[in-house]
């Protein structure tokens, strides 16, 4: 393995245990995915068995996009993680990384219609720039591939209506910081939306100024820079800190 691999499986490592950190993992289900740098069509994903608080940089499985185990790994992969992630890793998206869980705010905001509503700063991000996947079972059949890609086009976040979110990032740094936002925003949407049983009326702001928002996030206005380029390397020394594990 060459040094860009271990440097990719070290930071796809530290991806896994900080959503666990969070407490946005399902046990050993939900996926993380991370191409290998220069070698297209292969990318890293956990090895099925495994909480996400035990993956390491050396446990992750490096799969092709037909599924099949490029190393001697013991453990298999889940098929669902196959499935969902080899359908967009074989697209021209610019998806190095993809994120999947099943966060107990996204998966809520899911169901609803509308998906994200733009409540809060948090949630401008989003403004008319989410995905939907209608459910369709458990994602472990093929067929689903296409229309999982086509659903998500140009987006950068898709919600999985009824199952959860996807996220996707040039870095894990992008993937894990929009999945942050995100559960963030979904979270202040539902406490807000409890507080309406009371009788307490929201507040959306215009379209236009929602619009602003959005456009300042996704075109980096001001000092504003893409996700992850700040926050990812001050997540990396809180997490070294805390449980440096993930590099073995």
């Amino acid at each position: 393995m060459d040094a860009a691999e271990w440097d990719a499986r070290v930071k796809l490592a530290a991806c896994y245990r900080m959503v666990a950190r969070l407490g946005m993992d399902d046990l050993i289900y939900n996926h993380i995915s991370l191409r290998v740098p220069g070698h297209e069509g292969q990318f890293l994903l956990n090895p099925y068995g495994l909480l996400f608080e035990e993956i390491t940089a050396s446990s992750l499985v490096k799969i092709d996009i037909d599924g099949r185990k490029l190393d001697d790994s013991p453990y298999d992969i889940n098929r669902a993680a196959f499935v969902i992630h080899a359908a967009i890793h074989k697209t021209g998206h610019d998806a190095a990384c993809v994120l999947h869980t099943h966060s107990d705010a996204s998966v809520a905001v899911s169901g609803q219609e509308e998906g994200l509503l733009p409540l809060s700063q948090f949630a401008m991000r989003f403004y008319r720039r989410q995905a939907f996947h209608d459910y369709e079972g458990v994602a472990i059949d093929l067929d689903e591939q296409a229309r999982l890609v086509a659903d998500l086009g140009p987006h950068k976040v898709m919600l999985m209506r009824n199952h959860g979110i996807l996220t996707i990032g040039r870095t894990p740094g992008e993937a894990f910081m929009l999945l942050y936002y995100f559960e963030r925003a979904a979270r202040i949407q539902l406490d807000m939306q409890a507080a309406c049983a009371s009788g307490i009326k929201l507040v959306l702001p215009p379209h236009e100024v929602c619009e602003k928002a959005a456009r300042q996030f996704w075109e980096l206005q001001g000092d504003i820079l893409v996700p992850g380029e700040r926050e990812w390397p001050a997540l990396m020394r809180q997490l070294d800190r805390a449980d440096p594990g993930y590099r073995s």
